[in-house]
């Protein structure tokens, strides 16, 4: 079910907000306001994109999947951007399959309405780019990071960037979805996450993970959370806590 929005509703994505009130007025009712379920398929590898998508309290995984079905996160998109970036460069198609990771409410707009939207030099279009280019940046910070980071500092880091996309201490996510997210064995994240409870970080119950202890999730994790955080900030003037 969608809904639409009007002019003078002021926007949870963060990107949005972005745009002088004049242009969120005339591009608002291009807008429906949409819930995104968990594990939903928004858009698939090579397929046409079909709608844009501006998480405001959901949170979505970018991933790419290998000949024998595996699937590994490349990224993650929340309330400081949107569903398919490479809409920017000009093409239709996806280049990765994109899922809903935390069910929430999300903008979305036709495809057709963005690309008219971002045909010139708009601020649509500038706001898009800035977003492309921290989104880039995550990508490139998460690809060094699965390579050399234990799972543990992973699991931190993709539990405190979810944190901040969601704004709620509690979300759900079950061990076989982390599991596939982190790129590990499924029992991997369950002594992980057992271990993080017993450390008073977070608990961890039937898929519902709460965390308790911020402060210490970020001693825990590595340096990538702290880069990307940093890059969103100066990019996108996105505070992230």
């Amino acid at each position: 079910m969608s809904v639409p929005i009007t002019p003078d509703q002021p926007p949870a994505n963060h990107l949005l907000s972005l745009l002088p009130p004049e242009d969120f007025q005339r591009i608002a009712p291009l807008l429906q306001l949409v819930r995104t379920e968990f594990k939903q398929v928004l858009f698939e590898r090579d397929k046409v994109i079909e709608y844009v998508y501006f998480p405001c309290t959901s949170a979505f995984s970018v991933l790419t999947f290998l000949q024998n079905g595996t699937a590994i996160e490349v990224g993650t998109i929340g309330n400081e951007g949107f569903s398919g970036v490479n809409l920017l460069v000009g093409t239709e198609y996806a280049t990765e399959t994109t899922i809903c990771q935390v069910a929430g409410d999300s903008l979305r707009m036709r495809t057709s309405d963005f690309k008219n939207e971002i045909t010139t030099d708009t601020p649509l279009r500038r706001v898009g780019l800035k977003f492309l280019q921290a989104y880039l940046s995550q990508v490139s910070q998460s690809v060094a990071c699965n390579r050399l980071h234990t799972i543990e500092e992973r699991f931190a880091r993709w539990v405190l960037m979810t944190h901040d996309r969601v704004r709620t201490e509690q979300f759900h996510l079950t061990q076989e979805f982390l599991a596939d997210m982190l790129g590990v064995h499924r029992p991997s994240v369950s002594l992980v996450a057992s271990s993080f409870q017993q450390a008073g970080l977070i608990k961890y119950s039937r898929g519902n993970l709460t965390i308790l202890n911020r402060t210490g999730l970020e001693a825990t994790c590595c340096e990538c959370y702290g880069m990307v955080k940093e890059q969103f900030q100066r990019v996108l003037g996105l505070s992230r806590s």
